[in-house]
């Protein structure tokens, strides 16, 4: 019986991080990175989670060294301090507040519960879903759900596309200006739509499928055109605004296309980046990446710190929740390993003992049922206070006596090859009359 492992979780993240740092610690992919961890030792269970703002990789092991070294080059390029190591209480808090948007850069952004349940699905195809993280991302997405239904964290700004729409009108006039959404996908339609409510004249989505483009343009009422990213150079020179989120692993707006522009503002939300950031050097050309975005993010985490009071609340009441649920699942798995292992030992003494009971003499239905019924008194008495040590030790957070429970009583470890001296044990037990407990021969001989 396999025990019910930990969770250890490691986070390279916003608050701590550069987004040269999140992008190096990103790897190839969330599939790439649960399956390398999927190949370290000891590793059962595996998920990695991958935005603009994190990159973030988790694993179940039995033992929490082995949690502990393979997560332990995760983000071996990235400095220490931007590196933030979780244990099992830890990672599923945290996995809470990401779900919740309390760890997102824009606060209560409604993205993330999208992003985390293509993560889930992503890291199950590959293998790394079972029962412990199935628990722990399941119980976030909720607690997510929650947070948003329950209390307003997630009015006003909620994405990292609208906070580039008012950090570029704190900068420039968009009256009657031309924008240009560079990607088509969750982020840059939420650019776009905000933008919708701007002044802009004219809103170009440049994407590298036009047809997708296309669909974003019929979501705002402000003329609008979809282009290839081809014709960026060409866009880019007469926009006021270029707002960048695609997915691509390349740099998609270089240099040259800002060459003859006049005054423009170009906001990359995109990870890893999108704009060469050596565009920023052009005359009248002015770059924003994530990190630049804070002061928006700050007012609006301001807003909403007693939204974020009640997010919190929720929060402890689901991981105190959870956290019960796991204690007992690792008291229970102990307990019923014990107990299996016990049973398997009790069937076949008392085989042997009945076969030497009945060589004796033999037993009758009565007498047969008493030898077994005592068989069972003695492991539910020896097994009694072992039980109620592996509960307080659950409740307690001891996963030593609860491992060292499981590897004592481990029904594998008992069924294997039969220790020498069991025969002597069991001879010497019913190996004649005088070797009968008095208790046992008084029962028989009513």
């Amino acid at each position: 019986m396999r025990e019910t492992g930990a969770i250890a979780g490691v986070s390279v993240a916003h608050a701590d991080a550069t987004v040269d740092e999140i992008e190096a610690a990103g790897g190839d992919g969330v599939r790439a990175t649960v399956s390398d961890l999927l190949a370290r030792e000891g590793v059962e269970e595996a998920f990695a989670v991958q935005t603009c703002n994190r990159s973030e990789a988790y694993v179940v092991t039995d033992r929490t060294v082995d949690g502990a070294t393979a997560l332990s080059t995760f983000a071996p390029e990235v400095r220490g301090g931007a590196v933030r190591r979780l244990d099992h209480e830890e990672s599923l808090e945290h996995l809470m507040r990401v779900a919740s948007g309390l760890e997102s850069l824009v606060l209560g952004e409604d993205q993330i519960i999208g992003q985390l349940r293509e993560a889930y699905e992503e890291s199950k195809s590959a293998g790394g879903i079972g029962p412990v993280l199935k628990d722990a991302v399941t119980k976030a997405l909720h607690v997510g759900e929650r947070a948003r239904t329950e209390t307003e964290i997630n009015e006003g700004v909620v994405s990292l596309g609208s906070a580039a729409v008012r950090l570029a009108a704190s900068e420039i006039d968009l009256t009657d200006g031309t924008a240009v959404v560079v990607g088509a996908g969750e982020m840059g339609t939420l650019a776009a739509r905000t933008l919708d409510d701007t002044a802009v004249s004219e809103i170009v989505v440049a994407n590298r499928t036009v047809p997708h483009a296309e669909f974003v343009v019929e979501e705002v009422d402000t003329p609008a055109e979809a282009v290839s990213l081809a014709d960026l150079p060409a866009v880019i020179p007469e926009a006021d605004l270029v707002v960048t989120a695609t997915g691509s692993p390349d740099l998609i707006v270089h240099p040259s296309y800002v060459d003859g522009a006049g005054r423009v503002v170009c906001i990359d939300i995109a990870q890893p980046r999108d704009v060469d950031p050596a565009a920023g050097a052009r005359e009248g050309v002015t770059v924003y990446d994530i990190d630049d975005l804070e002061d928006v993010t700050r007012r609006t985490r301001e807003s909403r710190a007693q939204e974020a009071r009640d997010v919190e609340s929720i929060i402890d009441e689901e991981l105190e929740r959870i956290l019960e649920a796991y204690k007992r699942k690792r008291a229970d798995d102990a307990i019923s390993s014990m107990y299996a292992g016990a049973d398997q030992v009790k069937a076949r003494e008392l085989d042997r003992a009945m076969s030497k009971l009945e060589a004796q003499g033999g037993l009758t239905d009565e007498q047969r049922e008493t030898v077994a019924d005592l068989a069972d008194a003695l492991v539910g008495q020896l097994l009694a206070a072992p039980t109620r040590s592996l509960r307080d030790a659950a409740g307690e957070d001891d996963w030593e006596t609860i491992r060292t429970a499981l590897r004592l009583f481990d029904p594998e470890f008992t069924s294997e090859a039969e220790r020498p001296e069991e025969a002597d044990i069991t001879d010497a037990a019913v190996g004649g009359p005088d070797a009968v407990p008095d208790s046992i021969a008084e029962e028989l001989d009513d």
